[in-house]
């Protein structure tokens, strides 16, 4: 069975900085794009960033200069470096990732994974 695993979250400061980490396991083939989204309380889910598996990458607008998402495709796990945190960006930070797997003797293309999750509050 594949599972992501966030982890790093926490309580900081404004103009703080936090690092998240996000590891997919099992039984992988290929890892292709990874995210992170993000949802506030009485928000809908949001794109943060995205990165490919060739490391191309895009933003959203609120977070572009202060967030930097990379990958270590040897580990297939993703990161989101924050920094100059925002109250505005309290939320919980969920990964994905499209990758293929085996389960048994099948091979499974291109399914969508979600992490449960980690909670980022930006307060004083």
């Amino acid at each position: 069975q594949v599972q992501l695993v966030e982890s790093g979250g926490g309580l900081v400061q404004p103009g703080g900085s936090l690092r998240l980490s996000c590891a997919a396991s099992g039984s992988i083939f290929s890892v292709n794009a990874m995210a992170w989204y993000r949802q506030a309380p009485g928000k809908e889910r949001e794109l943060v960033a995205a990165i490919t598996s060739g490391g191309s990458t895009n933003y959203a607008d609120s977070v572009k200069g202060r967030f930097t998402i990379s990958r270590d495709n040897t580990k297939n796990t993703v990161y989101l470096q924050m920094n100059s945190l925002k109250p505005e960006d309290t939320a919980v930070y969920y990964c994905n990732a499209d990758l293929s797997y085996y389960s048994g003797s099948s091979l499974y293309y291109d399914m969508d994974f979600w992490g449960k999750g980690t909670l980022v509050t930006v307060s004083s």
